[in-house]
């Protein structure tokens, strides 16, 4: 069984369908890139799988229940977390509140029991900033040390991409939706980002569907490659196969590559 399964879904705004009788399956442990031309449904498919739109057709499941219908910070509470193409991190609050910050919604104390800072309330603050502290750890010295009480803002892009992503571990998920990573990134910055995916599975021990747009990204970490144009799956299998896709090339280069043979 596949941790995170859409069978048949679909999609459409009005007349427009952005995804249509989608399906996917990602296995526990695997990593998993969606490609594919601007306008293909790319966002628009984390998007379903997060709660923030509700598919018309199809299911969605997580370890084999389903989560359609569910709200996002149920699904959240489910083991998928995201980030987003466009940063959204908080960015006057430090490098560690952000981290904890995705932790609060997990944490069992309600408004009254943090009004009176409870034994338990304070044990579980406690508790959130350990898990912060482990978390950035994780990423090394980019998010170490006297990073922790900076205010976001102060980070470099590519450091601001790593805490979206620390932040996103911080809800404990069991898959991992990482929407353009090395977005804006130089080659160094976007070397290094693919070395970090990879160890996030290995060393983390997350499953990850990731979108990105760098094929150098894509080819590095991936198990498994989707391709995408206007929400309908056009080829599926190894970076090899799909990246050589007659289809595949002429979404993205708008060619007929069997008319010019």
């Amino acid at each position: 069984m596949a941790l995170l399964e859409l069978q048949g879904v679909s999609l459409a705004f009005g007349g427009l369908k952005v995804v249509h009788d989608l399906d996917l399956q990602v296995e526990e442990r695997e990593i998993v890139s969606v490609i594919g031309p601007n306008g293909a449904g790319k966002t628009t498919l984390f998007n379903l799988i997060t709660g923030i739109y509700r598919p018309q057709a199809g299911d969605i499941m997580l370890d084999g229940a389903s989560i359609v219908g569910l709200e996002p910070h149920q699904i959240s509470r489910r083991g998928i977390s995201r980030t987003f193409q466009t940063l959204r991190l908080f960015l006057n609050m430090s490098v560690k509140e952000n981290v904890m910050a995705a932790a609060y919604g997990h944490t069992r104390a309600g408004i009254f029991r943090s009004m009176l800072r409870t034994p338990g309330m304070r044990r579980e603050e406690r508790e959130i900033e350990a898990l912060a502290h482990e978390r950035l750890a994780f990423f090394g010295e980019r998010l170490m040390g006297y990073r922790w009480d900076q205010p976001a803002f102060s980070l470099s892009y590519a450091n601001r991409r790593r805490l979206e992503i620390a932040r996103a571990t911080a809800t404990n998920p069991r898959i991992l939706l990482l929407d353009e990573p090395a977005a804006g990134m130089n080659p160094a910055e976007t070397h290094e980002i693919t070395e970090l995916i990879a160890k996030l599975r290995e060393d983390g021990g997350y499953t990850i569907l990731v979108i990105e747009h760098d094929m150098h990204v894509v080819e590095g970490i991936s198990d498994r490659v989707v391709a995408l144009d206007h929400g309908i799956k056009i080829a599926e299998g190894s970076f090899e196969s799909v990246a050589t896709n007659e289809k595949v090339v002429e979404a993205y280069l708008g060619l007929n590559t069997a008319a010019t043979k």
